[in-house]
């Protein structure tokens, strides 16, 4: 590449300082994939024989089998994978490899090779998340009567089923995948045959190799083919999202494995001890991945800061996104699987649980609504049952345990029925409205993502009639 225009070799510093193939090699599968495809195109136009074409074909998936096999040799010289493989196939196969390179530029060439890796991540990240979401759906089937707080601010709010909790995470997760999709939608445009920003006057059949690639679209404009890293930035910010939906769920069952509140315990498998203090059981894993997080948020705003102040077309300043990008990809790929082995190993505390569900506070609200449903205005209702928790807080009582004399005073409209508003159960049965957590919506939810996480036609969610 430098015999032509450059009087001497660049500097070793220089050289070392710009090289890229210690993290790009990893791309070899897609920029052998598109010399092929591009192969292909030249020898349809007739710019290589039929002969030239298939010593192509065979020396790169030589090449390819020899890098799977550990035989290749990566040199730093060379810069990239990309002129690793043409360098290894020219002296495989002679002249016919110095030919490949006819009407395709680097530019559009790792243009090209991102958005194969791109599109195959999204579909290897998709089918880790639908692992992680089964094991969320076999939890929640296999705990799916027990109650736990509800919580908002980190206080006990109302009763829902532990199930329905694990049912929102599945719902979280889910809008990962339909991100992630949407993600590829964009990502699915061949950019090869733009050139390095201008095309080339030898023209090739770009429907035909987006077809061979498996590309649904070809790209419109050549200077922004090569110039667009849009969705990688959006990957990036799809793969940041998990992170934070990872974050979250790491977040509450961290909370929840303390001896303050003891609702699960993280077996043996996923724990880490302490080198001074022997009692010792640390979530790591959990934590661990409230950490990864940032790394993903930083890869993110890495590559948004390398591209906002970049001029039209291609810029070497590009280069940086790769690193980034395989981060985040590994990043998420490992948290993905360790989650989907650890949740099946949790152990839940089942009395720890319905012991804090039992608290009749978190029923104050079910007290208000019985006052509406007798006739009061909700914000008088609100006022009136405020007064109640008070007076049992002064009174060190529980709320069910306040004399029903205390309740009449400040309402004449409650009744002997007022009881009933203390049934944990019976208040969790009464919330069937779409979305609330009574059993048979949960149930129902259980049975609907069942169908779609098993590949069958789901069957729309029918535990509410309203």
């Amino acid at each position: 590449m430098r015999k032509g225009r450059f009087n001497k070799p660049m500097a070793e510093v220089a050289q070392h300082y710009s090289a890229s193939v210690s993290f790009d090699w990893r791309l070899y599968p897609h920029d052998i994939a598109g010399s092929i495809a591009h192969a292909t195109a030249l020898a349809t136009a007739g710019v290589i024989s039929a002969d030239e074409r298939n010593k192509i074909d065979n020396g790169l998936r030589a090449i390819q089998s020899d890098i799977e096999n550990g035989k290749f040799q990566w040199d730093e010289s060379l810069e990239d994978v990309h002129m690793n493989i043409e360098a290894a196939l020219t002296k495989r196969i002679g002249a016919a490899g110095g030919k490949l390179h006819t009407a395709r530029s680097r530019n559009d060439q790792v243009a090209l090779d991102l958005r194969l890796y791109v599109k195959a991540e999204i579909m290897e990240i998709c089918a880790r998340l639908r692992s992680l979401q089964t094991a969320l759906l076999n939890l929640a089937e296999q705990h799916v009567d027990v109650v736990m707080p509800g919580y908002t601010h980190l206080q006990r709010a109302q009763p829902i089923f532990f199930s329905h909790y694990l049912l929102a995470q599945i719902e979280a997760f889910e809008r990962d995948v339909e991100r992630l999709r949407d993600c590829r939608i964009r990502t699915d445009v061949l950019p090869l045959g733009a050139g390095a920003l201008a095309g080339s006057t030898i023209v090739l059949d770009r429907q035909s190799i987006a077809r061979q690639l498996g590309f649904s679209r070809v790209s419109q404009n050549s200077l922004d083919a090569v110039g667009d890293r849009d969705f990688a930035c959006e990957f990036l910010f799809c793969l940041a999202i998990v992170g934070m939906h990872l974050s979250r769920l790491s977040e509450d069952l961290i909370t929840w494995s303390t001896s303050e509140f003891g609702f699960i315990e993280f077996s043996d498998a996923f724990s880490g001890g302490s080198s001074l203090m022997p009692q010792k059981k640390n979530p790591d894993m959990a934590e661990l991945t409230r950490g990864k997080t940032g790394r993903l948020y930083g890869n993110l705003m890495s590559i948004l800061t390398t591209l906002k102040a970049l001029r039209s077309s291609y810029n070497r300043d590009m280069q940086e996104d790769k690193e980034a990008l395989l981060d985040s990809v590994d990043t998420v790929r490992a948290a993905l699987e360790v989650f989907s082995a650890m949740l099946p190993e949790i152990k839940i505390h089942r009395d720890r649980m319905e012991a804090a569900a039992g608290d009749p506070n978190l029923l104050a609200t079910d007290l208000a609504e019985y006052l509406v449903k007798k006739g009061a205005p909700f914000r008088e209702a609100h006022e009136i049952v405020g007064k109640l928790v008070s007076h049992a807080a002064e009174a060190n009582l529980p709320l069910n345990q306040v004399p029903r004399q205390e309740f009449k005073k400040l309402s004449p409209l409650f009744d002997a029925d007022v009881a009933n508003v203390f049934d944990v159960r019976r208040s969790l049965a009464s919330r069937c409205a779409i979305g609330a957590p009574s059993s048979e919506n949960v149930e129902a939810q259980i049975e609907h993502w069942r169908g779609q996480l098993m590949g069958g036609r789901p069957r729309s969610p029918s535990a509410s009639k309203n």
